[in-house]
């Protein structure tokens, strides 16, 4: 019998076209609503800091591998893009400053083809160990070889230099965001098609069972390793990028602090989804730009509220979004509304007392010299008076208490939802 070819519709996937049509919109509005210098300089380091962040997760949340010196790539990559930048304004490179991050994406994927082949030798706790060595050694290069690194004055550039097609210099700050937001789309797609390919697939099942992974036939090593040389690629492209927005490298950007940075940014956004990295891009620059100038603390609140999430909420901000998407889609989101706000007041009073002790304390023992009184959320409170810290004391304790009613009434009713979201599953079976 001749063979015949059929053909099937296969539908568009309409919610996967609105989610990257409305991804593309916020990174082009973006700067038409928030107009400021300082607005299009968050914007920029934000789109900056989602190519690094999901470049780590593909390590982290699809491969497994807890990387401790992600910050070697990216920061090779922007030392390697601010050499080629200085080239171009010498003439020796004729190639248009667009491109200078594909520069730093390629330059890091050659140094993974160097240290990853070392590195994925092993996997777990020992491939943790094996980059934290790699990213001590080449932190310490960096103040060693002053000549590629520039010393503790780092290497500067001028990103206005070269050809201009169509009057573009990427001198005002908005053409050069353009060109990060072009860059994030691109990679954001990029690493999402990468989740899909064989390769992909390949790395989640060396995540969750490598031992069928060799039964089957695969090499574990091999698969560690060409998906460690893609996300250093990614991760090149960031550094390329933050080279051009800042004009300069620094050793800073290839050190463990840098490293440290990403690992928690991508774990608080959420490492088991894919757009959690996106999140936890943007919190890493919030944190690091914005909260660091409202207090001296920040540190302190960014590693409590790490300590939280790492308690209550493994998952991260994605699996919250998650998990209240999956209620919303059964029409019972509006069931624990009042619980929700119940918590959120809660909570934000037990951090007001918090909050309040921990600037006392901070300002007795970093601006003692300015006297004992201090500015906090309007009030002034007396970093010495006893009355201050039993009204903070006093604060911090009734949140507690009162947030711990709130939970335990919010638990309850959430297990009912959740037995109500159950009972519809096994219905809809049914029929």
């Amino acid at each position: 019998m001749a063979s015949r070819d059929f053909y099937a519709f296969k539908p568009y996937n309409v919610g996967r076209w609105v989610v990257w049509s409305g991804y593309a919109l916020i990174l082009g509005v973006a700067p038409l609503l928030f107009t400021s210098s300082l607005s299009q300089t968050l914007l920029s380091q934000m789109g900056i800091a989602i190519i690094v962040c999901l470049s780590y997760n593909m390590l982290l949340g699809q491969g497994g591998m807890l990387s401790f010196g992600h910050a070697v790539y990216s920061g090779m990559g922007a030392f390697l893009a601010i050499h080629a930048l200085n080239l171009v304004g010498q003439g020796t490179w004729p190639i248009p400053v667009s491109l200078i991050p594909i520069v730093g994406g390629v330059a890091s994927a050659a140094f993974a083809v160097l240290f990853g082949y070392v590195t994925t030798k092993k996997a777990a706790t020992p491939f943790a160990m094996i980059t934290l060595g790699i990213g001590e050694l080449v932190a310490a290069s960096s103040l060693m070889f002053p000549e590629f690194f520039g010393g503790e004055g780092g290497i500067s550039s001028n990103r206005v230099t070269g050809a201009h097609p169509f009057g573009i210099t990427f001198g005002p700050q908005i053409q050069l965001y353009y060109l990060i937001a072009l860059y994030t789309f691109a990679c954001t797609a990029l690493m999402f098609a990468f989740t899909r390919t064989p390769l992909g697939r390949m790395l989640n099942a060396v995540r969750d069972n490598p031992e069928r992974v060799e039964f089957v036939g695969y090499d574990t090593q091999k698969v560690r390793y060409f998906s460690f040389i893609i996300a250093a690629f990614f991760a090149g492209i960031s550094g390329g990028l933050a080279a051009l927005n800042f004009e300069i490298v620094t050793s800073e950007v290839v050190s463990g602090y840098r490293s440290g940075a990403y690992l928690l940014f991508t774990f608080l956004g959420g490492a088991t989804f894919f757009f959690g990295p996106i999140i936890g891009g943007v919190l890493m620059v919030l944190a690091f730009v914005l909260l660091s100038e409202f207090t001296k603390a920040w540190l302190l609140y960014l590693g409590l509220v790490f300590l939280f999430m790492v308690m209550y909420a493994p998952g991260g901000i994605a699996s919250l979004i998650m998990m209240n998407l999956r209620v919303a889609s059964f029409g019972r989101l509006r069931q624990l509304w009042v619980g929700y706000l119940a918590l959120f007041g809660t909570a934000l009073v037990a951090l007001v007392g918090a909050a309040a002790m921990i600037e006392m304390v901070y300002h007795l023992q970093l601006n003692a010299a300015l006297g004992p009184k201090l500015r906090f959320l309007g009030a002034t409170l007396n970093a010495r008076g006893a009355d201050t810290w039993f009204g903070a004391a006093f604060v911090l304790l009734t949140g507690i208490g009162l947030f711990e009613v709130a939970r335990r009434q919010f638990a309850r009713h959430w297990g009912e939802v959740q037995e109500a979201i159950e009972k519809e599953i096994k219905r809809r079976e049914a029929l």
